[in-house]
């Protein structure tokens, strides 16, 4: 079958969509219509995309998809740096590479794309893979060379993270029906003594059909070769969920379904498991509000071998039946609000002892600020963390258990409603982040919180594993320095190092707390059963970012997300690498940059 090209540069259409979608309201479906003409009318109908913004807040990926390209400012570039950055007490030697280039974030017309961004990384050995969503697919047709027309993108280095090269979009032979949308996540392993990466993102329709159906699907990446002259070679899309509910418009029978949005992997390298976590925004009244749900893959065995049921490391198998929908989800986590307040920003995290997967999330995000007279209002906001014990994490469609009864909540004093200086995102985000360290017996989340400082700090939160009994009595404070006045938010928490102990990173601005110049701070190798702040944190960036000089047509144009990654050693002197990724904005527009730094 031969591939029409479709033009991305009509997809600033999409952002007339957004000027009008105050205006609209999800139809009944006796009224409703199927969408038709382009596959920016697809998205403008989406009863999802109708009611974001106003009803409902999603990801970045989602803005992508729903909006397209948005103006952000005329972004005057940033060549002077912020004199404190010059001051030797805060200068820092960590090397900072641009995993991406900009030379390649151009579409095959000729047209410049401003905006990488929402980045996630990991590394095995001396591989390190990034990747983030690419501004360059609004303006690239499909199909396109290197996949440009992909909203997702990645990066390779086969040298420590030292050096990078930018592989354009992530492999899909699809793209004039589905094309991967942001959110991504990445995770490795080694596996029979060769590495593997993956590499998950929103999967959503370009094309047009009686049925609308939204998917998270991950691409099986191969490390070939050796050294500074491997590559990375990775498979097209594998499908890991799908909508789990659809609504039907009369008299057409057209089906639109449910809207999966925020994925975010984990793996289990012993028992050779994948799983992610997502928000599935639904039609009932409690799952329009994001509904918490769990997927697995088979990845093989850590010798390379097959799993239970059938997956290898290269060609993982995905549990979630993925046919004629509506299908249940592999795990529900949570089933939704019955007062209707959002579920968001979800992250799952495994006890690789017994099995056992950890998800959290934010619990009223955006209905704290947008409910208005309804009873969100006057919900508290909290990072809940449940525990989905290993027997119920079958390799078959659907798992027997039932929701988690043991929830662990602590109390968040929101940044929602924070107008950040340079941060184009309204409502700011308290996304948790999780891990769990076996060694310890815990299981962590951190999160930015403004109990403390208006302008927020990073909070630790650990419980036990297995009961989720709290660790401290109350969080603890992860920045070394507060009362600054200074913006910190977004952290990042992936694994705890070859001790057990946790390294967390965040933007910070405490080098010039009035302005927006943003570096990336750290708290390394710090014990999940402290109680005390750390004495010091480790600065990431070697030269600041002013928000304020940036162009990107992303928003948020920094992502809704960080991400940091613990890579382990067999060396005895240290506990492995610490890999921070972060969109930076030293060139003038946000790019995906990465560094590391050793854990003693």
């Amino acid at each position: 079958m031969s591939r029409r090209v479709r033009t991305r540069g009509t997809y600033v259409l999409r952002a007339l969509f957004a000027l009008c979608l105050v205006l609209l309201v999800v139809a009944p479906a006796s009224s409703a219509s199927p969408p038709g003409g382009s596959p920016f009318e697809t998205a403008g109908k989406s009863p999802f995309c109708e009611k974001l913004g106003s009803k409902v807040q999603a990801s970045s990926g989602a803005q992508m998809y729903c909006f397209g390209p948005q103006s952000n400012g005329p972004g005057t570039p940033d060549r002077v740096r912020s004199p404190l950055t010059l001051h030797p007490a805060a200068s820092s030697r960590i090397r900072n590479v641009d995993a991406a280039s900009p030379s390649e974030d151009v579409s095959p017309s000729g047209v410049q794309a401003y905006g990488q961004s929402e980045v996630s990384t990991a590394a095995v050995g001396p591989y390190v893979v990034e990747a983030w969503n690419d501004s360059t697919g609004f303006f690239s047709p499909c199909p396109s060379p290197r996949y440009k027309e992909e909203l997702t993108g990645y990066g390779f280095s086969n040298d420590g993270g030292r050096t990078f090269r930018d592989l354009g979009g992530l492999p899909n032979d699809n793209c004039e029906s589905y094309m991967y949308s942001g959110d991504p996540s990445v995770g490795g392993w080694s596996a029979g003594g060769k590495p593997y990466f993956y590499v998950s993102s929103l999967y959503l329709p370009t094309g047009f059909g009686s049925t609308i159906v939204y998917y998270i699907a991950l691409s099986a990446c191969q490390v070939v070769g050796s050294g500074t002259s491997a590559r990375l070679r990775c498979g097209l899309p594998v499908i890991v969920a799908q909508s789990t509910e659809c609504l039907t418009f009369k008299p057409s029978n057209f089906k639109f379904c449910s809207f999966l949005d925020k994925d975010f992997l984990t793996l289990d390298p012993v028992h050779g498991r994948l799983y992610v976590s997502y928000t599935d925004f639904g039609f009932s009244p409690m799952s329009s509000a994001g509904k918490v749900e769990l997927a697995v893959c088979d990845i093989g065995t850590h010798v390379g071998g097959r799993g239970p049921a059938g997956g290898t490391p290269a060609n993982p198998v995905c549990r979630q039946p993925h046919g004629a929908p509506p299908t249940p989800p592999y795990y529900l986590v949570t089933p939704g609000s019955s007062l209707g307040c959002e579920n968001e920003g979800a992250y799952p995290a495994v006890d690789t002892r017994t099995g056992d997967v950890y998800v959290a999330y934010e619990y009223n995000w955006a209905t704290n600020v947008f409910a208005g007279g309804s009873s969100c209002s006057g919900q508290p906001t909290q990072i809940r963390t449940v525990r989905v014990p290993f027997y119920c994490l079958p390799l078959r469609s659907t798992s027997p258990c039932g929701p988690p009864t043991n929830v662990a909540a602590a109390r968040v004093v929101s940044m929602d409603a924070a107008f950040i200086p340079g941060y184009n995102r309204f409502p700011m985000n308290d996304f948790p982040r999780i891990a769990a360290s076996p060694l310890k017996g815990t299981v962590s989340v951190v999160w930015n919180d403004a109990r403390l400082h208006p302008t927020g700090d990073i909070l630790l939160q650990s419980y036990e594993l297995g009961s989720l009994t709290r660790v401290q009595s109350s969080p603890v404070v992860l920045n070394s320095v507060s009362g600054d006045r200074a913006w910190r938010f977004l952290p990042a928490l992936r694994s705890s190092d070859d001790r057990g102990n946790l390294s967390v990173s965040w933007y910070d601005r405490r080098l010039s707390p009035s302005s927006a110049y943003t570096d990336v701070y750290a708290a390394v190798g710090v014990s999940p059963r402290t109680t005390a702040r750390p004495r010091a944190n480790v600065r990431i960036t070697n030269v600041s970012s002013n928000w304020n000089a940036n162009s990107s047509v992303i928003i948020p144009n920094f992502g809704d997300y960080t991400d940091s990654y613990v890579a382990p050693t067999s060396s005895t002197s240290t506990a492995g690498r610490l890999y921070v990724a972060w969109s930076d904005g030293r060139l003038g527009e946000p790019q995906p940059f990465n560094a590391s730094v050793p854990i003693r």
